[in-house]
């Protein structure tokens, strides 16, 4: 769970990892990938500026996704965020779960499975470990690392990713009971469930998200 930023694109991430460098080939494809992978350097840190910079630009890229398509369906209670997890087939199972974690624990923002994806889910080897990632113009991805998720409970690795997608940053100090401590409290940390904090900091972020949203498109 480590948070990186490029010049041109934020990366947040498990803080996992030792070494940075470019977006995984099993990720070529993803819509970061080519403004990642031009980027000469990366900036490791926690709890900085620039750690809560990332958090945001990658909020902010999928609420901007989000508001394209509120038009449609402007009377829904809760924003709904579409996500493809056809790229990350070896985690379909900690993929579903943790978006059934998220549903059931935030009222509103919904993540859903289907076309038109505000975000997808990515799989392979980096040696930055799991991330999510972001080009500031309403796209991004989640990459899934095969040799983290073997070490750590990947269950809790998908939903600390997803967390991120919803809003919320690192914080590896914290206990296992905070999802978003990610790998801080070490591999023996099994839990995958935000915790009271973290549930409402994402309703209210989407609360917000959604006003947003309709203000876009109104």
């Amino acid at each position: 769970m480590r948070h990186t930023r490029t010049l041109f694109s934020a990366v947040v991430g498990l803080g996992l990892a030792a070494a940075l460098g470019t977006v995984p080939a099993t990720a070529a494809n993803s819509p970061a990938a080519a403004v990642t992978s031009s980027s000469a350097s990366y900036a490791a840190y926690e709890g900085s500026a620039e750690d809560a910079k990332a958090t945001r630009a990658f909020f902010d890229a999928v609420v901007k996704s989000v508001a394209e398509k509120r038009a449609a369906n402007p009377g829904a209670q809760a924003v709904t965020v579409v996500y493809n997890a056809s790229n990350a087939p070896s985690f379909r199972t900690q993929i579903a779960r943790s978006t059934q974690i998220w549903n059931g624990s935030v009222s509103n923002v919904r993540l859903v499975e289907g076309s038109g994806a505000d975000f997808a889910y990515y799989e392979g080897n980096d040696s930055r470990g799991s991330y999510a990632s972001t080009d500031g113009h309403g796209r991004g991805y989640i990459f899934l690392d095969y040799r983290q998720n073997q070490q750590y409970n990947s269950t809790r690795v998908t939903a600390h990713e997803t967390g991120h997608v919803l809003g919320l940053p690192d914080h590896y100090s914290g206990p296992c009971s905070e999802l978003m401590s990610g790998g801080g409290p070490g591999t023996s940390c099994q839990n995958a469930y935000p915790n009271s904090a973290e549930r409402s900091r994402v309703n209210q972020l989407w609360a917000n998200g959604l006003a947003a949203a309709i203000a876009k498109v109104s």
